[in-house]
Formats: C-alpha cells, sequence, structure tokens
C-alpha cells in the first residue's frame, strides 16, 4: 500500500491577536487533495509541568482558573519565558509555586492539544527536595498541598482529577517508580 501524503501547506497567514501568553494565528492552507481551507492556531510558548515528591507524598497547587470558573488542584507549571530553557523554568516554578527545589528529572515532552495550538509541555519529576522559596508572580494566588503518593496515584486513575497534565504526569511517574 503507498504512503498516503497528509502535509498541508500554508499559503497566507495573519495574526489575529497578539497577547502576553498566546498569539492567534488563521492560516490560508493547500490540503492533500489540493482544496484550501482556513486553520486558527494558537502559537505557545511551551510550558513545563513538576511532579514534586517529599516523603511518599506529592505537593499539588490549588489554585482558581478563570478560563475554567474553578479551582482546579495541579502539578506545579508554569509558561516558557522567552529564551529559557524547560530544566530552567521546572527549577524556576517548583521555587516560585511551592517554595522547594530539589534534584530535577525529565520525564516526558508532549503536544497539549495539537489540534488547535502548538503548545508543548515538559514534565519533569523533582525529589530531594529543600525549602528555597522565590517570590510567585503577582497574578498567582495558590495553595500548596501534599498528598500521599498511594491517593494521587489512585484520584488520577480513578479521574478524580480534572487537569490533563496533573493526570498523565502521576501515571508517568508511577510508572517510572513501580
Amino acid at each position: 500500500m503507498a504512503e498516503q501524503n497528509r502535509q498541508e501547506e500554508r499559503i497566507t497567514g495573519e495574526v489575529l491577536f497578539e497577547g502576553r501568553m498566546l498569539r492567534l494565528e488563521r492560516d490560508t492552507v493547500r490540503l492533500p487533495n489540493g482544496l484550501t481551507t482556513s486553520r486558527e492556531v494558537v502559537r505557545h510558548p511551551g510550558a513545563v509541568g513538576i511532579i514534586a515528591l517529599q516523603d511518599q507524598h506529592v505537593l499539588l497547587v490549588r489554585q482558581y482558573r478563570y478560563p475554567v470558573a474553578q479551582e482546579t488542584l495541579e502539578i506545579p507549571a508554569g509558561k516558557l519565558d522567552p529564551q529559557e530553557l524547560p530544566l530552567d523554568c521546572a527549577v524556576r516554578e517548583l521555587r516560585e509555586e511551592t517554595g522547594y527545589r530539589g534534584i530535577v528529572e525529565h520525564i516526558s515532552t508532549f503536544y497539549t492539544t495539537p489540534g488547535f495550538t502548538d503548545e508543548v509541555m515538559h514534565l519533569y519529576l523533582a525529589r530531594d527536595l529543600v525549602w528555597d522559596p522565590l517570590a510567585p508572580d503577582d497574578d498567582e494566588f495558590l495553595g500548596v498541598e501534599r498528598i500521599p503518593w498511594d491517593e494521587a496515584v489512585k484520584r488520577a486513575n480513578q479521574n478524580e482529577f480534572n487537569d490533563a497534565k496533573t493526570i498523565l504526569g502521576i501515571l508517568l511517574v508511577q510508572g517510572r517508580l513501580g
């Protein structure tokens, strides 16, 4: 069976919105069958998430998420600054959001929602945590919660978290720890 071409070719594009966190573009593309269509794409600089383990517990942050109009309980996370390496971002975000730093190890990198955004999430595992806080961002109001690791794994498996990076991060780390 011959390999099918699935590539789409950008013909033109325009920026519809540019903010401090993302840029919205609309491109006209040529499809593999020769037809043209419009694609709306959210451009994002990338982000990190950190599974922070301390004494058989995981550190999670509780915060209000305006886009979904509710509080979430999730792993510490944040957006990459311009030219910032993902590892450096993970160390910074962990200190800002939990007050801890530790030995940080890369776990996974993936697209969050490739149907409409190019956002890449880098997941890290942090261990051997020591208290070394940085001031949180002015627009963040967080509460840190220590959840027993076994409980966090159970909650992830039972779909009790409503944040995908948290579920994936916990399950990936559980797979590594056994």
